[in-house]
């Protein structure tokens, strides 16, 4: 039979994917509570994909199919979900990956999330960046955060992604959601002109380069607050990567807006439980006080862990707190915990006992 993208896309959605992985010469594949499963179905052929390139992409991108190479876009089956598209080329065959993208916004509780990062959607201005690595969870956290300011405060919110992912109904809140290369030509752009927009929110889906981070800075210093999410694994990784996207001879300047604009990040990863299959986040929650201000003012980024891991002030949180947090409470075995922690001595100590830090002071927030 025929592949029949929109019936396959369907499945996918019942059995509760996340994504979906298409290539000549491939079985369908999907990936589900992190892994990567082959469909028992026939190996895909050109005429295969050709037939869902039909269907899925936007007329302008199909009439000039033999000049795209990259290319991400949004796709909607009504009343089932919405996915983002992103078609690339592999050994010169097309391959499509697709990231199910549920119509429900989950609340912050309901994702499992510290409810300590409640606290980043009640501020009226500043940079919050949710970090981590892909398919780790930022844009639904993204979103729920922007739900609970529509939820509870009546502001006006500009969303600039690349594709739009999750579609907001206004609430208490006006949401103006703008697509690039649909509504606005690139981030530093839609960030440019939506301060003249009246926002009193604005939420980058990507900061990629120096233009966007530079723009994100410029409407954070103007009195806005701002929401970006960035591929990095934690908080110094974090400040690092933005201050290392500038030339040397600017980025003290740079260290002293962070220091000044920055109220905080969330690092997220998704942690695969041991039993019944899905997934948990795993949090790292870093508030800026003025003693983390002052860390990245001297360049100190180191000891801005060790603040984090030597206290509960604020509900901050390292990653190695919340992963043994889930080992504790028999969410996660300790082989997962440990593959999943960027300091594995410190983590073993911590399992083992020796950890002196307040571990009970975490679970309220879990």
């Amino acid at each position: 039979m025929d592949f029949d993208i929109e019936d396959f896309l369907r499945k996918a959605v019942a059995i509760g994917a996340s994504d979906v992985h298409l290539a000549v010469g491939e079985h369908p594949t999907v990936r589900k509570d992190g892994r990567i499963l082959k469909i028992n179905m026939p190996v895909l052929n050109d005429d295969d994909l050709d037939r869902a390139y039909d269907a899925l992409l936007p007329r302008v991108a199909r009439d000039n199919m033999d000049s795209v190479y990259d290319l991400d876009f949004a796709y909607e089956i009504p009343g089932v979900s919405r996915f983002r598209v992103n078609l690339s080329r592999q050994l010169g065959k097309s391959k499509l990956v697709i990231r199910l993208i549920p119509y429900y916004v989950p609340k912050i509780n309901e994702l499992n999330l510290p409810s300590s990062i409640e606290q980043f959607a009640k501020l009226n201005h500043g940079l919050v960046l949710v970090t981590g690595p892909t398919g780790a969870g930022k844009s639904t956290t993204m979103a729920s955060l922007i739900d609970y300011i529509n939820t509870n405060y009546a502001k006006h919110i500009i969303t600039i992604e690349d594709p739009i992912e999750f579609i907001f109904n206004n609430k208490k809140c006006i949401i103006s959601q703008r697509q690039i290369l649909l509504d606005t030509a690139s981030f530093p752009d839609g960030v440019r002109y939506a301060l003249r927009q009246d926002p009193d929110v604005i939420f980058i889906g990507e900061i990629r380069d120096r233009e966007t981070i530079t723009a994100a800075l410029k409407a954070a210093e103007t009195g806005h607050l701002v929401f970006a999410t960035i591929h990095t694994n934690d908080a110094v990784q974090t400040v690092n990567r933005i201050i290392n996207m500038y030339d040397p001879s600017d980025r003290d300047m740079v260290r002293n807006q962070l220091a000044a604009l920055m109220r905080g990040t969330v690092s997220q990863k998704l942690i695969p439980l041991k039993e019944n299959g899905g997934r948990r986040p795993a949090c790292e929650v870093l508030v800026v006080t003025p003693t983390v201000r002052e860390f990245i003012l001297k360049d100190e980024l180191d000891g801005i862990y060790d603040l984090v891991k030597k206290g509960a002030f604020n509900s901050m949180i390292t990653m190695n707190m919340s992963l043994y947090n889930l080992f504790i409470n028999g969410l996660i075995t300790e082989d997962v915990a440990m593959e999943f922690s960027d300091d594995k001595t410190e983590l073993s100590q911590m399992i083992k006992g020796v950890y002196s830090g307040s571990q009970g002071s975490m679970d309220d927030d879990f």
